[in-house]
């Protein structure tokens, strides 16, 4: 057995997990405003209410760059007071078990390859669509982090003025629309506006395809997240941006895919301490 971590800005999650199967999850506000030590206590007390003596390591999945040898969080994402956290020694002395972090959307990217849609494939990229827009790589079979666990984060590539993750995220529909994506039909009461609303988004993540293609050539691209949710609105305009790429082969022999297996993120933090 394994315990994974997502921890985020708004919600800490944590499941203890046997077998690839999330056998009890718990769930909590997370303190964001709060001091270093309540966030990390606030873990502490999630993960001491499902550990047992089976358990033989714990995987932590969070929003920031991550010095994945020694365990150090850096500059935690929409949780100010976790700007550098020894969280693997933290988690070590208190639980006196094997520890692993690492970026969320490298987690997200790990559970797609374990046990989700990206399982058939050596060579993937997983894509989170969300408040941000991150990213992950498997290569060869195995997850690839980088030196600072911020490999594949394309959200930072520059795009038509700014970058990818302006586009490619919940910001273009609240600076285009004054709604995020869940509301949007609400927001925009006419049926087409909503309809041309999705369009434009997936001609951006077209784009983000074919740059993702001329970096990696991977086999499959698989997204996730809150936005993608909402994949049957984008695809259809996001897959003509994709067959616009020059080279029709390398279009055909790829696999855009939609992860539906829900936790996969959580999943994939507990898979850490295997890699």
């Amino acid at each position: 057995m394994k315990i994974g971590v997502d921890l985020g800005g708004t919600n800490l999650r944590v499941g203890l997990v046997d077998e690839g199967q999330i056998v009890k999850m718990l769930a909590t506000r997370c303190p964001a405003d709060q001091p270093e030590g309540v966030v990390v206590d606030a873990i502490c007390d999630l993960i001491a209410q499902l550990w047992n003596p089976m358990v033989t390591g714990i995987g932590v999945g969070v929003p920031s760059l991550v010095d994945s040898v020694q365990g150090i969080v850096y500059n935690v994402v929409n949780i100010p007071s976790m700007k550098k956290v020894c969280l693997k020694d933290i988690l070590s002395a208190r639980f006196a078990t094997r520890v692993a972090i690492n970026n969320d959307a490298n987690c997200f990217t790990l559970g797609v390859h374990k046990y989700g849609e990206g399982k058939p494939y050596k060579h993937l990229v997983g894509i989170t669509v969300g408040t941000g827009l991150g990213a992950g790589l498997i290569i060869n079979g195995k997850l690839y982090s980088g030196h600072n666990t911020g490999a594949g984060e394309i959200g930072c590539l520059p795009y038509s003025g700014h970058n990818f993750e302006y586009y490619c995220s919940s910001a273009f529909f609240l600076r285009n629309y004054g709604s995020d994506a869940a509301n949007l039909a609400t927001t925009l009461t006419d049926e087409v506006a909503v309809i041309n609303a999705w369009k434009e988004f997936g001609c951006h993540l077209g784009h983000l395809v074919c740059s993702v293609i001329d970096a990696y050539d991977p086999e499959a691209v698989v997204f996730g997240g809150g936005i993608a949710q909402n994949y049957s609105m984008f695809y259809p305009a996001m897959l003509r941006e994709i067959y616009k790429f020059p080279f029709p082969e390398t279009v055909r022999r790829l696999h855009v895919l939609h992860e539906t297996k829900e936790d996969v993120a959580l999943l994939g933090a507990a898979q850490l301490v295997e890699e």
